[in-house]
């Protein structure tokens, strides 16, 4: 968290007003720091992390320094490696860049030669490695026009660290069945001052088999059209999921969003309404889906890279998309012709910049039919709530409530006969912002709630899958009169989720990813002066029909003394 007051006084305090597509997140201090993702609500894992380096065993016994030194662990997180397969495999070099300033990486993509054109799974894995001193910048990754991946950086040591990124891109598989253009950008500035040049490998290994039913046949780029951007579907499309890679940052206070107070509050960082944020998706003029945007920490976050530096927050190195059930419209959608898509982030005050909302569209079709028709039976938006309250006094407070509902039904006239899908989402955000004059001491309390509903009934059992998916964060920077800044910070990932069948339970998960932190030092000093010390740490649960897994880190002054996993 950094406030005006606390950006004045670390060094190096610099903020690169640009977009998050390509812009390095600026920091306040030119320390590292680093962020983990986190995978969807369901036992079988979308993506997760491995570390570069190996763990330390529970029981090792490890020296640990008095304070942060020169180096430190490579960074890691206790995320699940993603599955692999026993089938015969390829490897696809994707990119292979260092980059030292907003220039993307322009190459190719040719389909492996050897593993056929379909796949069981196929695996992204993105080596890196800096030294010296830089920001975390943020990045993506483009094949055909799809993102397919959406990352940010850790800062780094003196001495260098390396750090790795797996995910499960199994779901774009239709984009790599044919020869594309490849554009990857981590944007980033290399100085006298940031030295740190990021080194980064991409590669995607391709599994023989039978694709699973859950790969999506198609996947779909917006198109720019009159009005705006615009979607031609294929017309015996039975299912749509849109994926919006919804970010927050560019270095303003858009990338601190969960902070900002109305107008009439005296802090550094102001919106309008206040803190409430929701990413909206609309076909056509109306409104089709609704989500709460998730409350990421960069890896220079709230004003103290030593709380990052091996042990990141929850979904920072692979940032999810939000997804959104859009088949209620694939009726409309089918007709043949464009339609207009657009993405918008309620709250965001007119003008503000600071927000990137790319898009896919994910489409599974009818084998038989060649044109699939239907309609939309019902649609049900609740007014949407935003009270964000300031309070004045020797602690100035913003107490927020927001929130909305939106019920969406539609029907199609498949091969296998009528299909009604309903999408039901309810959203809830509740915060309590504390600080003082000065904002030498800053705090947020918050929660933010994103429960959703799918039911599909047609021939045979009604199938519903619920998600009810819960954020939190917790925490207060103070900077005391010998200027020693201190944070203390708990970030919470958690999601349940169910699917039943004529009310009977057949699948379900649990997940939930928690990180707490507490580091301090030193500002307005050198760097070799901030007798920085810190202790992290994070367990990442997942468990449910499909099995368990359970790990724990636990750092302190940047040496991992706990890495312990069991069910």
């Amino acid at each position: 968290m950094r406030s005006r007051i606390i950006m004045s006084m670390l060094t190096g305090a610099i903020l690169l007003a640009s977009t998050v597509l390509g812009s390095g997140t600026a920091r306040a201090d030119a320390s590292p720091s680093l962020t983990s993702s986190s995978p969807p609500p369901s036992a079988s894992s979308s993506s997760s992390f491995a570390s570069a380096s190996a763990s330390a065993p529970a029981s090792a016994s490890v020296e640990v320094p008095a304070e942060f030194g020169s180096d430190w662990h490579d960074p890691l997180t206790a995320a699940p490696p993603v599955t692999r397969p026993h089938a015969k495999n390829c490897r696809v070099t994707l990119a292979e860049a260092q980059f030292r300033d907003f220039t993307p990486y322009r190459g190719s993509y040719t389909p492996p030669d050897g593993c056929g054109d379909r796949w069981s799974k196929v695996v992204l894995r993105l080596d890196g490695k800096v030294k010296g001193r830089q920001f975390d910048r943020l990045g993506y990754l483009h094949v055909g026009g799809v993102e397919i991946f959406r990352t940010s950086t850790p800062e780094p040591s003196p001495d260098g660290i390396e750090w790795s990124v797996e995910k499960d891109v199994t779901r774009y598989a239709d984009t790599f069945r044919s020869a594309r253009d490849v554009e990857m950008l981590i944007g980033n500035v290399v100085d006298d001052t940031y030295t740190g040049v990021i080194d980064v490998k991409v590669t995607l290994t391709f599994y023989e088999g039978k694709p699973a039913a859950t790969t999506p046949d198609r996947v779909l780029t917006l198109a720019d059209g009159p009005g705006g951007t615009t979607l031609t579907t294929p017309r015996n499309s039975e299912r749509v999921v849109a994926e919006v890679y919804a970010t927050g940052s560019g270095g303003g206070c858009e990338e601190y969003w969960y902070l900002t107070v109305p107008a009439n509050a005296p802090y550094s960082c102001r919106s309008d309404d206040g803190p409430y944020r929701e990413v909206q998706v609309e076909v056509d003029g109306q409104l089709a889906g609704i989500a709460a945007p998730f409350p990421t920490v960069w890896t220079g976050g709230w004003s103290n890279p030593f709380l990052w530096y091996v042990v990141p927050g929850p979904r920072a190195f692979d940032i999810k998309p939000i997804e959104y059930d859009l088949t209620p419209f694939a009726g409309i959608l089918n007709d043949g012709r464009p339609h207009r898509v657009e993405v918008s982030v309620v709250g965001v005050s007119e003008g503000q910049s600071g927000w990137s909302t790319p898009v896919n569209v994910l489409v599974w079709q009818d084998p038989g039919k060649t044109v699939v028709s239907g309609g939309l039976l019902t649609h049900e938006a609740g007014e949407l709530t935003d009270s964000a309250t300031y309070t004045p006094g020797t602690e100035h407070r913003v107490d927020t409530e927001g929130g909305h509902r939106l019920t969406v039904a539609g029907y199609l006239d498949t091969s296998h006969g009528r299909v009604r899908t309903t999408v039901a989402r309810a959203l809830a955000n509740t915060s309590a912002h504390r600080w003082t004059d000065g904002e030498t001491v800053d705090g947020l309390d918050a929660t933010w709630t994103d429960q959703e509903s799918v039911t599909v009934d047609g021939r045979g059992p009604a199938r519903t899958t619920r998600a009810h998916r819960t954020y939190t964060m917790n925490g207060t920077t103070t900077l005391g009169a010998d200027d020693r800044l201190r944070t203390v910070l708990t970030l919470g990932d958690r999601a349940d989720s169910v699917t039943t069948r004529n009310g009977r339970r057949t699948s379900w998960s649990r997940f939930d990813d928690t990180y707490t932190g507490d580091a301090t030092f030193t500002v307005n000093v050198p760097r070799d002066q901030r007798h920085a010390v810190g202790t992290t740490s994070e367990r990442y649960r997942l468990y449910g029909s499909d099995g368990c897994y359970d790990r724990r880190l636990t750092t302190r002054q940047g040496v991992l003394t706990e890495d312990h996993g069991g069910c």
